[in-house]
C-alpha cells in the first residue's frame, strides 16, 4: 500500500486472505512496473469494459506479453487467478525490459 501497488478492498479492510481475480493481479503488476500507459489503443477483449479500473492494466499486460487473455476475445477479469497463472504473470512481467528514460527537455550541449 505504501508504494501504491495495492490498496484495500474498502477504506478500512485490506482482505489478506481474499482470493485475487485476474484483473487485480494484472493491476498489481502494472502498478509495480511504473504504471505506464499502454500504447495499445484497441481493446480485443469483449469482457474488459472501456473506462473500467482494470482496462489500462489489462491492455498494458497484453502489450507487454504478460497475458494473452483467457481466449482471443476474452480476458475473464473476474475469474480467480490460479497460482500457476500468478507465477506465469510474474515471470513474464519480470522479462519486460526496463523502459527508456524520458528524453531531456533540452538538448545536451556538452
Amino acid at each position: 500500500a505504501q508504494n501504491g501497488i495495492a490498496s484495500g478492498l474498502t477504506a478500512s479492510t485490506f482482505g489478506p486472505n481474499a482470493v485475487c481475480n485476474r484483473a487485480q493481479v494484472v493491476t498489481f503488476l502494472h502498478r509495480a512496473n511504473d504504471s505506464r500507459a499502454p500504447a495499445l489503443q484497441e481493446n480485443p477483449f469483449t469482457d474488459v469494459e472501456a473506462g473500467s479500473w482494470y482496462e489500462l492494466p489489462v491492455l498494458w499486460a497484453l502489450e507487454n506479453g504478460v497475458t494473452t487473455g483467457a481466449s482471443e476475445t476474452t480476458f475473464n477479469p473476474g475469474g480467480q487467478c490460479l497460482r500457476a497463472q500468478v507465477v506465469t504473470f510474474l515471470y513474464r512481467a519480470d522479462q519486460i525490459p526496463e523502459p527508456e528514460p524520458d528524453p531531456l527537455p533540452f538538448p545536451d550541449l556538452g
